[in-house]
C-alpha cells in the first residue's frame, strides 16, 4: 500500500479556475522533470469547480498516466505520471 501523505502535493484552495490549472500544470511538469511518479493535487470539495477544471486539464495532459480522486479524501486527486 502506497502512503500518499508522503508524496509532493499542491494546495489550490483560494485560487480561481485559470490560475489553479496554471499552477497544476507547472507543478506536474516540475515533478515530471524530477522523475517523481506520484503527486497529489488538493482542490477541496466545495462546489467542485476546481476539481472539474483540474480533471479536464489532466485528461488532456500527455505526461499523466492516470489520475483518481483519493478514496479517503474527496478533496484531493492523486496523479500518476509517465516516468
Amino acid at each position: 500500500m502506497k502512503l500518499y501523505s508522503y508524496t509532493p502535493s499542491l494546495d489550490l484552495h483560494g485560487m480561481d479556475r485559470e490560475y489553479a490549472v496554471f499552477k497544476a500544470k507547472e507543478f506536474i511538469h516540475d515533478h515530471y522533470k524530477m522523475k517523481k511518479d506520484t503527486i497529489r493535487i488538493i482542490h477541496g470539495i466545495g462546489t467542485g469547480i476546481l476539481k472539474t477544471a483540474v480533471h479536464d486539464y489532466l485528461r488532456s495532459e500527455k505526461i499523466v498516466k492516470e489520475y483518481k480522486t483519493n478514496y479517503f479524501n474527496q478533496g484531493e486527486t492523486v496523479v500518476i505520471l509517465k516516468i
